[in-house]
């Protein structure tokens, strides 16, 4: 009979806290009523702990399991993909008897359709969905689900430099200060801009359960603009006005994301856990810029006084 190696004693005693596999990817369907179901291409990263008297983890088991579950739950549509996940983390555990946690996580690609905001150009849009999920032996678990989207953010800073370089020109030319600044006001000045990722994941429970779409339109909405794959030139004139009379720090995308969670969702519980993530990849700088928040929706509450 062949050896068990996982099974041994390790050199090195200690507990791990994640072994696992990642970047296993699956198709999932998603069920949307009378409509066809959604597509997605997954990726999957599965977890256990390892105790302290065992040399690894029987990965193969990761595998078959996503397998088996994937094959069970997805021989019909499912109707939401952290129930999916949940599933395969309650399963991780079943199957690895020594491990006391199991973690999940699914990243997909939803493809949706749009159109461009003057010509009604149709075209299409990437929005990446988030579901993790995380199991203990107890019996506790934890889930969440999530959206990531692409925007443009403009600089409010450099704006402002820029307003005040523009009225010193203006002035020089003979303008007066009231005319000046009903020039400021129309017309939207220059500023650098960046491509944002704003992520919002929000704790799933028995009770409640945020629809992605809705997570998807506020992660939208809390940057400068949208952005477009196809635009015409009148689609473009309008991304870039507006965008620059709209202007936005990393940290207003995220205080912002905030505030439209606690608008949207007025019947979440405030023990509900929510995550805000905005990244912008600066054009004028080498680096990119983060601000993030990670509170409960009564925290929340508290302080925006709802």
């Amino acid at each position: 009979m062949l050896p068990d190696v996982q099974f041994l004693k390790p050199e090195i005693p200690i507990k791990l806290n994640r072994v696992g596999a990642v970047g296993i990817k699956k198709l999932v369907k998603v069920d949307r009523g009378d409509r066809r179901p959604i597509i997605l291409i997954s990726s999957f990263d599965v977890f256990v702990d390892l105790p302290p008297n065992m040399k690894g983890a029987n990965l193969s088991r990761n595998f078959e399991v996503i397998d088996d579950v994937l094959e069970n739950i997805t021989a019909k549509p499912v109707k939401r993909i952290e129930d999916l996940c949940l599933k395969i983390a309650e399963m991780l555990l079943d199957r690895h008897e020594y491990a006391t946690k199991s973690e999940v996580k699914m990243r997909s690609e939803l493809i949706l359709k749009k159109k461009t905001p003057v010509t009604a150009q149709k075209t299409q849009e990437v929005a990446k969905i988030l579901s993790e999920a995380a199991v203990w032996r107890n019996g506790r678990k934890n889930v969440f689900v999530g959206a990531e989207i692409v925007g443009i953010t403009a600089c409010p800073c450099a704006q402002e430099l820029v307003k005040a370089k523009s009225a010193e020109k203006l002035r020089e030319l003979g303008f007066s200060d009231d005319d000046i600044r009903k020039i400021l006001e129309a017309i939207p000045v220059a500023t650098h801009n960046q491509r944002g990722r704003a992520t919002i994941k929000m704790q799933v429970t028995d009770d409640f359960s945020p629809p992605i779409d809705k997570l998807i339109e506020i992660a939208k909405r809390s940057m400068s603009y949208e952005i477009y794959e196809v635009l015409k030139r009148e689609d473009e004139l309008e991304v870039v006005w507006k965008a620059h009379k709209n202007p936005r720090f990393v940290e207003d995308c995220v205080r912002l994301m905030a505030v439209f969670v606690v608008r949207e969702f007025p019947d979440a519980p405030d023990d509900i856990l929510v995550l805000f993530r905005q990244e912008n990849e600066e054009s004028i700088h080498q680096h990119n810029v983060v601000a993030e928040r990670i509170a409960t929706m009564g925290e929340l509450r508290r302080e925006l006084s709802y």
